[in-house]
Parts: C-alpha cells; sequence; structure tokens
C-alpha cells in the first residue's frame, strides 16, 4: 500500500498524524510538499520589469527559490520526525493542485487537510487547491480536520425552497 501525505504549512501535522494512524505498518508513506512558482515568478518577473535584465546575478527570484527549497526541506524534515516511520520524501515545484494529483497516480491513499473555513462544516472548508485535488484525485482521499471538527449546529441552513424530484 502506497500512502501520500500532502504537507503543507500550517496543517501538516494533522496529515502526519492520520496518515500514521491510519496507513498499516507496511505501508509506503510519502511525505509530499508543493512549492508554487508564485513567489519565485513575481521576484523574477518584478527584477526583469522594473530593474532590467542586464544583472541576472543580482534577480532576488533566485533566492526566493532556494529559500522556498530550504522551506520545504525543513518542513518535510519535521514531518519526517513527527511520523516517526520510514518514509519517503517528495518535493515537487509546479502548480499545486495538479502536482499533488500527479504525485497521486498509483497511489492507495492520499491524505490531505481542509485549507478554508475551518470555523463551519461545509464546501468553504476546502481551498481551491484542495477542492481541485479532492475532485481529481486518482485514488481514495482521507480528508482531516487541522484541528477539531467545528460542531454540527455550523451546518449550513437547508435551501429556502424543497428540491425538484423529478
Amino acid at each position: 500500500m502506497r500512502v501520500i501525505a500532502w504537507i503543507t504549512e500550517g496543517t501538516w501535522p494533522s496529515c502526519v498524524d492520520a496518515a500514521r494512524s491510519h496507513a498499516p505498518e507496511a505501508a509506503d508513506i510519502v511525505l509530499l510538499h508543493v512549492t508554487g512558482p508564485e513567489a519565485p515568478g513575481a521576484a523574477h518577473g518584478a527584477f526583469a520589469g522594473l530593474l532590467g535584465r542586464g544583472r541576472p546575478e543580482r534577480d532576488p527570484g533566485t533566492a526566493v527559490e532556494h529559500l522556498a527549497t530550504a522551506s520545504a526541506e525543513r518542513l518535510l524534515a519535521e514531518a519526517a520526525q513527527r511520523l516517526a516511520r520510514p518514509c519517503d520524501r517528495v518535493e515537487r515545484t509546479g502548480r499545486v493542485e495538479r502536482e499533488v494529483v500527479a504525485a497521486a497516480e498509483g497511489a492507495d491513499l492520499l491524505v490531505l487537510a481542509r485549507d478554508g473555513d475551518r470555523t463551519h462544516l461545509g464546501p468553504r472548508s476546502l481551498g481551491p487547491a484542495s477542492r481541485f485535488i479532492v475532485d481529481h484525485a486518482p485514488c481514495p482521499v482521507l480528508l482531516v480536520w487541522p484541528e477539531t471538527a467545528p460542531d454540527v449546529a455550523t451546518l449550513p441552513p437547508p435551501p429556502p425552497h424543497p428540491p425538484h424530484h423529478r
């Protein structure tokens, strides 16, 4: 069995805990972190557009890329330590939602945490990337709350009109 746990800032402990408790002892666990291209791309673009292209060695985008890589490595190391069992660490770069879906190909389970409005039950508890991943994952998904789930009283009210049955 191969289990992928998507590791993101802020919600990774719940994903690691869920992978540890739901994956059989013999499972191959992969801790996955994806760095989006936004920050380095913005820094590269700002440098090129505002400061010119003549001095590429001064491009701050390269420094931002190195910082993002170091941050991802540190996060994956903390996650592996919390998991406290053998695992693989994978760092990918690209459109986050697409990279997670691609990494889940051939997996038996994908673990991810809610990353939207976590004060209420409902669809807004998923951010756009997580919604895409849940909708397109090529394997079963275990969706966890990063903290205690909100009370059932936070359910959205029913629609004002009864649904039409045909």
